[in-house]
Order: structure tokens, then sequence, then C-alpha cells
């Protein structure tokens, strides 16, 4: 645990962070006025500005801590994460964004009711992008919760309902007017957070030279002790200097040397492991560091193969259907700013995640320890103070931490937005304090499940999310945008179809629920990584009922597609923003 002084500066940098988000929100709206500028922020977001802001928005907390934690677990195959995070922008460059601009809508259900004429559509999809949003705000409080447990020592209860709230204060405040400006200075309030801490890390790795390829587990450089908090499945390679008192297996030992080969740690087992020992392994992750440095193991449990296809579909669609993404492209002034947004997104997001890359490598090297719980998104947080020492140790700490704390705000804002805009103007009147009203409700029913719910990693737990979007809204979006032949009944068969089967497969993982191994752990495998099954059902199904009901086509397509199409010059487009 952090020493006093630690915790001092972690503290001050943590209440820095919360205090200045508040004050960017308030100075952020304090323009907003009418709908228009909290749905959209009129619509005058200029390219750069708002490539800042998305990704702001975008870097949530599996990217601030997730990605670092699961390559340090799981090595090569975790490289995944980033690639598709960053890869999925290019698919909305190339087919999302300047039509969805250009077709005027200000919400996705709005998109759903202007291409196919369907008010049934347009109410299915409000139902998919709450769905969304509140499942990826779960693990954002629950985040939130587990950074601050460990950085200052509170209960994770009170980190996740301070985070919400202040989310909840900042959307009320000014809406999306009020969020841009936050998360465009979060960005590079994140961006230093990390590379700063990387770099130092760099040198001192350069001096050290420690090797990752090696043949044997890692290895803790001083004494360590390791306290389980919840059972968990490890692998010992090398038992030579680790004691173990607790639960193994089921049985009390006490004071003895932990037996090589898997075990079972119950919660509340200390494990004491000696300068030089072998750190014992999570099952399922990469136990050498030369398996660790290649790909093709997965990340943790049976079929490989499958969760890596399952891991890419995911992340490469599933930043297409992202409702809060999709949103700030409303933003822009026309179609061509959209497209320049998301490029330069995708140049923003290449720059940052060079950084989480390092700190993964780094992790294994200098806090091998955490590779017995599991627990690997404490990574970041606890590299500086372990692998720097001291003053500045403690100093990148807490800008460790007041990034952590950004990318948590940041994220959840973007999710709380969307939730309110579709409310308010789906099942509200779409006036100001609709917005206000859908905010808070939006607001609160995730902070509650969040603190039933179990929790799992964040890098997992946002993969989840991304299936149920690349099952849902990306189906709806790329056949609504580029295949005319698409119908409201099909529409609305394949969100029904895709939105129950990923998201009870995500829920199921998020309350803890897996299936036994039956089946060679197939059903396991499904629940955890749905993406190869539950996408390309979404699209069979939208095509096969389209197909089927092409006499409920809806007039005037040709229209429809030229104003998604045809430049704005040309004097096609219109605004389908509600007055308020």
């Amino acid at each position: 645990m952090n020493g006093s002084g630690s915790s001092i500066l972690t503290t001050a940098a943590v209440l820095l962070a919360a205090v200045v988000t508040i004050a960017l929100g308030i100075y952020g709206g304090r323009r907003s006025r009418t709908t228009s500028d909290f749905l959209v922020a009129s619509r005058s977001v200029g390219s750069r500005a708002n490539a800042t802001a998305i990704t702001g928005e975008y870097l949530s907390a599996a990217s601030f801590l997730g990605v670092a934690g699961y390559v340090a677990k799981y090595g090569a195959d975790a490289l995944w994460y980033p690639v598709g995070f960053t890869a999925g922008y290019l698919g909305l460059l190339m087919f999302v964004a300047a039509p969805l601009r250009r077709s005027g809508a200000y919400t996705v259900p709005d998109f759903a009711e202007f291409r196919l004429s369907s008010p049934r559509a347009r109410t299915i999809a409000m139902l998919v992008v709450v769905g969304i949003c509140v499942l990826y705000l779960i693990p954002q409080f629950q985040g939130a919760g587990q950074a601050l447990h460990i950085l200052l020592d509170i209960p994770a209860w009170v980190g996740a309902v301070g985070v919400g709230l202040i989310v909840i204060m900042n959307v009320v405040s000014g809406g999306m007017r009020s969020i841009t400006f936050v998360q465009a200075v979060q960005y590079w309030l994140k961006l230093t957070a990390i590379a700063i801490p990387t770099l130092v890390l760099l040198a001192v790795f350069a001096g050290d030279r420690s090797e990752l390829g090696a043949s044997a587990p890692p290895r803790v450089q001083t004494a360590t002790t390791v306290d389980i908090t919840v059972d968990v499945e490890v692998n010992v390679a090398d038992a030579t200097g680790v004691i173990v008192d607790g639960h193994v297996d089921g049985t009390e030992i006490r004071g003895q040397q932990l037996p090589p080969g898997p075990h079972t740690l119950g919660a509340g087992t200390t494990l004491t492991l000696a300068a030089g020992a072998a750190t014992p392994v999570v099952t399922g992750a990469p136990v050498t560091g030369a398996d660790w440095l290649s790909s093709g193991h997965g990340l943790g449990g049976g079929h490989p193969l499958y969760q890596v296809l399952s891991l890419i579909i995911a992340t490469f669609l599933g930043t297409m259907g992202l409702p809060h993404v999709l949103v700030r492209f409303y933003t822009n002034p026309d179609g061509r700013s959209a497209q320049r947004t998301a490029l330069a997104v995708i140049a923003l997001l290449s720059l940052f995640y060079l950084f989480p890359l390092l700190l993964g490598i780094f992790a294994r090297l200098y806090v091998p320890e955490l590779l017995i719980t599991g627990n690997a998104d404490a990574a970041v947080l606890l590299l500086p103070t372990a692998a720097v020492g001291g003053i500045g140790g403690q100093l990148l700490a807490a800008l460790v931490a007041a990034g952590a704390i950004a990318a948590f705000l940041a994220t959840s804002s973007g999710l709380l937005v969307s939730v309110a805009g579709a409310l308010s103007t789906d099942v509200l009147r779409g006036r100001v304090r609709d917005f206000r009203l859908a905010a808070i409700i939006g607001g609160l029913v995730p902070i509650g499940l969040a603190l039933a719910a179990a929790s799992l990693e964040l890098s997992r737990t946002v993969g989840l999310v991304f299936a149920v979007s690349a099952s849902t809204l990306c189906p709806l979006l790329v056949l609504g945008i580029w295949w005319r032949r698409l119908t409201a009944p099909g529409a609305i068969t394949g969100l029904l179809v895709g939105g129950l089967s990923s998201g009870a497969a995500t829920s199921l993982a998020i309350a803890g629920v897996v299936p036994d191994d039956a089946l060679g752990g197939w059903p396991a495998i499904i629940v955890g990584y749905p993406a190869a099954v539950t996408v390309p059902l979404g699209f069979a199904t939208m095509i096969a009922v389209s197909l089927a009901t092409q006499a409920t086509l809806p007039p005037g397509l040709s229209r429809t597609f030229a104003r998604m199409h045809v430049p704005e010059r040309l004097g096609m487009g219109i605004e389908r923003l509600p007055e308020g």
C-alpha cells in the first residue's frame, strides 16, 4: 500500500483532476441553452477540436489501465486490443462518418427513423443505445472504484459513486457543449499522464537491461508479500522461495513452500516471495517469457484461435456502433469535416497506444506479483513506485492517478450524453429539462448496477460491450447506409436477434455466471467472446428478413440515399434537429 507521502500526493492529484473537470464542464457549458446545444453542441465543433474530444472520450479506463494489464498478463495476443480499438476508426472513416453526418440526424435512433421511415425501428434502436451505454458505464464506475481503492485505500463503492456523481453534474450542466471542452482537455492530460511515466521507465529499463524472453517465469526483484482477496487458480512452475499461508486446493497450509503445479488459492491466503523467486502465474496466462512473447496462446482458457478471432471482430466492428462515438460526428458542421475528424482520431489514438504497450512490458518486469492475483488492471497504477521509488516514483504515481480519473470521467460523460439524448427525445418531450432529468436517471442506474455486478478486468468487459455494439448498431448503420434493400422489419429483427444474443452473453459474463466446461468448454468461451457468433447472426438476420419483406421498403429511398452520399454543397442535405 502507498506510504503517507505517496497517499497525500495521489489524493491531491485525484482531487485536482476532479475539480478541474467540474470547472471545465461549467466553463464549457456556460452557453448551453437549447436542445441543440445539449445534444450536438449546435453542430459547431471543428474537426480538430472534435477529434481531440472524441479521442479523449474514447480512451476509457480499458485503454489507460486495461491494455497495459492485458499485455503484461497475456503478451502478444493482447496486442489485438489496441490494434482493434484503433483500426475500428478506419472502418468508421470509410463507411459511416460522412453519410451519417449528412443524414441530418441527431441521434442513432433518429437515423433509424430517417432511413427506414419507421417509428418502431427508432424505438428499438433507442433501447439498444441505452443498453450499450449502460453496459459500458458499469465497468467505468467499477474501475474508478477499484483504482481509488488501490491508490487511496478507500472503499471501492466510494470511488464509483463519486465519479458517477461528477459525471452527472457535468452532463446536466451543459450537455454536449459542456463535455466537448472537458474531453478535449482530458485527452492531453491522459497522454501526458501515461507518456511521462513510460519514458522514465524506458530509461530505467535501458539501465538495468532486464531480460524479457527468458524461458523461466518472471521473478520478483525484492521480497514481496501478496494477499489473495478472491479465489484464484495459479500455475507454479518454480516453487523455490514461495511460502504460503492460507488455503491451497481446499487444504489449510501454514508457512510451507507452495508445491509446483496448478493450485487454487483461497481468498485470505498470503504468499511470501523471496527476492528472486519465480512468480506463480494465473491459470491460462503464459508462464514463461518465451510463451509470453509468442502469439497463439489466446487470452486464458481453451480455444485460443476462436478467442482472438472473436476479439478482432468485436473491436474492429464495434467502434462503428458505439453510441457515444457516433453522436460526436453529429457535432461536425458537415460530412467532410466528419471525415477529417475520423482521420485525425486515428493519428491521435496511434500516438497514445504506444505508451500502454510499453507499460505492459515493464509491468511484467517490475510488478510480476500482479500475475498471481490476475488483477492486471492495477499495473499502471503501481509501476512508478515499484520501478522508480522515492519522491520521483510518488510524483509519477500521482500523475498516473490523475490520468486514470480523467479516463473514467471522459468516457462516462460521453456515454451519459448518449443515454440522456436517446431518453429525452424518444421517451420524454425533448426539452432541456427532459435532457437533464434523463441524465440524472441514466447516471444513477448504472452506478447501482456497478455496485451490484461482479467485476471483470476492464479490457475484458469493454470487449464484451464492443461485441454488443458490433452485433446491433454496426449492421444497422453499414446496411442502412450502403444497402438499399434494408427494410424496417429486417432492421428490427436483426437488432433484436443480435442484441439479445450478444447482450445475454455479456450480461452473464458481467454477472459472473459462466457455464460449466461442458462440450469442450465452448459455452464458456462463447459467453466470454460472443462476437464471432453474434455479429454474423445480426448481419444475416437483417439481410434475410429484409429480402423477405421487400414490399415494406420506404418511399423516397433514392432521395434518402442522395442526402447521405451527395456532398452538402449540392444542396441535398437536411438538418433534423428538434426545437427547444
